[in-house]
C-alpha cells in the first residue's frame, strides 16, 4: 500500500527499545487512540547527564513504530540540549524517507521527545497529559491552531494537503480546510499570496472485490502492527455491503477496551482509508468460536 524504505521496514519488523522504562527521568505522552495514533516515550539519564536509555510504546502504523524506534536510538548518548535539536525531519532522514501521507508519524515522535524533556525539567509535575495550547481547528483529530502553525513553520509547508500529511488536520470531514489556509498564509506571509481549495474528486464506487482488497490492505498496514506489539491481532471474517465483520485474536480478544478499539481504531481507520460508510462489527469467527456480537 505504501512504498517504505529498507530502514523503515527494519525498524518496523525489528523495533528497538519497545516498552516503558521504570522510574524514567522523563515521560512524554502524545496522540490518542481516538485519533488512531498514541505514543509514550521515556528516557533515563546516566551519571554524565546524557541519555543512557530510551524506550517507546506506541499504538500506530508501521511508520509510527519505525519513527519511534529509530528516535530511541538517535537520542542515546546525547545531552538534553542536543536531543532538543532533533527535528521530525531528522527522524525522516534517519529512516531514509517516509511516504508523504505518513509524515505525521515523525511529528508525533518529535512531540513525544519534547514532552518527555519538558516532563523531566518540570520534575514530574507535567507527567499527566496537559491541555493542548491554542484553539482547536480540526475537531475530527483534535488539532489546534498552534500545532498547525508549528508544523507549517518547521517543515515549510505551503498547502492544506501537506498540513494534513504532517498532523492530520483537514483529513476528516474537511470543514476546517478554510481555517488551515488562513493559518498557512499567516505563517508563510508573502510566500503564499493566495491558496485555493479545489473540491476533492468524488471517489468512484468500489466493486465488492476492490472494497475487500482495500480493507485487507488497510488492516494489514494500519491496524495489525499496533495490535501485534501488544500481543493481539485481528481477522477479517466477512464483508456484507458496508458491514465489516471482524474477530479479535490473542490479547485483544479478552481486552476490556475491545469495544473502544473496535469503534475508535478499527472502524475509524477503515472509514479513513476505504469508505466513510463502513460499519465494523465483531462477529462469530472462522474457527466457530462464539463471540459476543457488538454492533457499532
Amino acid at each position: 500500500m505504501w512504498d517504505y524504505t529498507d530502514d523503515v521496514m527494519e525498524h518496523f519488523f525489528h523495533p528497538q527499545n519497545v516498552g516503558i522504562l521504570k522510574d524514567a527521568d522523563g515521560t512524554g505522552e502524545v496522540g490518542s487512540l481516538a485519533c488512531g495514533d498514541a505514543l509514550t516515550f521515556t528516557f533515563k539519564l546516566g551519571k554524565d547527564g546524557r541519555i543512557a536509555e530510551a524506550m517507546f510504546k506506541t499504538f500506530g502504523c508501521a511508520s509510527a513504530i519505525a519513527s519511534s524506534s529509530v528516535l530511541t536510538e538517535m537520542v542515546k548518548g546525547l545531552t538534553l540540549e542536543e536531543a532538543e535539536k532533533i527535528t521530525n525531519q531528522d527522524i525522516v532522514k534517519q529512516l531514509g524517507g517516509l511516504p508523504d501521507q505518513k509524515m505525521h508519524c515523525s511529528v508525533m515522535g518529535h512531540e513525544a521527545l519534547m514532552a518527555a524533556i519538558e516532563n523531566y525539567r518540570a520534575k514530574g509535575r507535567a507527567a499527566a497529559p496537559k491541555s493542548k495550547k491554542g484553539r482547536v481547528v480540526c475537531t475530527c483529530f483534535g488539532v489546534t491552531d498552534e500545532e498547525i502553525k508549528r508544523v507549517v513553520h518547521d517543515n515549510d509547508l505551503t498547502s492544506v494537503e501537506q498540513v494534513t500529511n504532517y498532523c492530520k488536520a483537514g483529513g476528516g470531514c474537511g470543514g476546517c480546510k478554510g481555517q488551515i489556509e488562513k493559518l498557512i498564509a499567516e505563517v508563510q506571509g508573502d510566500r503564499v499570496k493566495k491558496l485555493r481549495i479545489h473540491p476533492e474528486p468524488r471517489p468512484r464506487k468500489l466493486t465488492n472485490i476492490q472494497k475487500i482488497a482495500l480493507i485487507q490492505d488497510t488492516m494489514q498496514e494500519q491496524i495489525r502492527p499496533a495490535m501485534r506489539i501488544h500481543g493481539g491481532d485481528i481477522e477479517l471474517i466477512d464483508v456484507v455491503d458496508d458491514r465489516v465483520i471482524v474477530a479479535f485474536r490473542g490479547m485483544c480478544a479478552s481486552c476490556k477496551l475491545a469495544d473502544y478499539t473496535l469503534k475508535e481504531v478499527v472502524e475509524a481507520r477503515l472509514r479513513e482509508y476505504v469508505s466513510p460508510d463502513l460499519v465494523v462489527e465483531e462477529g462469530t469467527d472462522s474457527r466457530n468460536q462464539p463471540h459476543q456480537h457488538r454492533e457499532v
